[in-house]
């Protein structure tokens, strides 16, 4: 399983408009993704502007072949795009251990 970490800061007055987008174009769009197996939201506590956004894949081509190849990645972004104050930072991970 594959871990994509996505670090995006938005303008902190549209907080509630963007958890809303957030929400409904990863259920709306993402979950219907080849390979996805969940995910997680937080917003920072101490900078507000600050969200991350952790999805499951089975693998890593699904993410960056299947998802971002496809016409549900131009669609997710027209839902959560506008809010972008910048690029958000996207790294891919693998676990090495966890509590059980």
């Amino acid at each position: 399983m594959i871990l994509e970490h996505c670090d995006i800061e938005i303008d902190p007055t549209k907080g509630a408009e963007f958890e809303e987008a957030i929400l409904r174009g990863v259920n709306t769009v993402i979950a219907k993704a080849k390979g996805f197996q969940g995910f997680k939201v937080n917003r920072s506590i101490e900078s507000p502007a600050r969200y991350l956004l952790l999805i499951y894949w089975d693998t890593l081509e699904n993410h960056t072949v299947d998802f971002r190849g496809s016409d549900a990645f131009a669609d997710w972004r027209a839902i959560v795009g506008p809010f972008f104050v910048k690029p958000p930072f996207v790294e891919h991970m693998t676990l090495v251990g966890k509590s059980s």
